[in-house]
């Protein structure tokens, strides 16, 4: 794999909104990313939404990059037995012109194992696995608070990037028997990033620690731009006193409907 496959994606015109996270927000993530294992994500009780007292900020969206596939699962555990530190996201979807937030909404996922294996192009890190075409790939429709509540694994990385995950924003889909979905309107497409610190200790643990591929850093990266929040960086909170214990990450994305 070189470092051009993501820098070639186009980057698409069509405005979309990044909110501001905080202290609500990541309150929100530890209560409820936690707590949903159903396809529809579902709020802890008495929590007030993140979008009621945000300010809005425009930003431009991000490279689809060459891994997507369609038609993956709908699903809040995408993680299907992989090795990594657990990751808890919370994403609140909200319309960008009022900040309400937008229910129904599928918000879909994918990214990179720790070796840098994306399901579907193994073998494009230098890695030997099994590739059920499905790993680390899926989403779930928000609830009525614009939640939606995805257990997966601490990204890991490959060459040319830093980590990051891959998020795109539907709305109108039709759930289909096999657990899939289908038709709908995509509204967003953008990516997710972490902060380099915690990155820098997740490295040095098991199995990320055997990923030999040279780690582009944060500053590095030649997809994110360093605008914080507004540009995808979660809000990152431990789940435990170790990095092995894994993270909350919450954001909350404004999109145009």
């Amino acid at each position: 794999m070189t470092d051009t496959p993501e820098k070639t994606g186009t980057r698409i015109g069509r405005r979309t909104v990044l909110m501001a996270t905080g202290v609500t927000v990541a309150t929100l993530a530890v209560g409820a990313a936690v707590a949903s294992e159903s396809p529809t994500a579902e709020a802890a009780p008495g929590l007030v939404p993140a979008a009621a007292a945000a300010v809005c900020t425009l930003t431009k969206e991000m490279t689809e990059g060459p891994y997507y596939l369609d038609g993956q699962y709908v699903r809040a555990d995408v993680t299907e037995g992989k090795a990594g530190a657990p990751l808890k996201l919370a994403l609140t979807v909200v319309d960008d012109d009022t900040c309400v937030p937008v229910s129904g909404a599928l918000v879909e996922i994918w990214h990179c194992d720790a070796l840098g294996e994306y399901s579907g192009f193994v073998g494009n890190n230098g890695h030997s696995e099994p590739d059920d075409g499905t790993f680390l790939r899926g989403g779930v429709l928000t609830d009525s608070s614009g939640l939606a509540a995805i257990t997966t694994i601490y990204p890991g990385w490959y060459r040319g990037r830093c980590v990051h995950i891959h998020v795109k924003v539907h709305t109108g889909v039709t759930l289909t028997s096999d657990g899939s979905f289908t038709g709908g309107r995509e509204l967003h497409t953008g990516q997710l990033f972490f902060s380099e610190t915690v990155t820098t200790a997740m490295a040095k643990i098991s199995p990320y620690s055997t990923n030999k591929v040279t780690r582009t850093t944060l500053t590095q990266d030649s997809v994110y731009d360093g605008g914080g929040a507004a540009s995808g960086l979660l809000t990152l909170t431990a789940l435990g006193s170790s990095a092995s214990s894994g993270y909350a990450g919450t954001l909350t994305l404004g999109v145009e409907q």
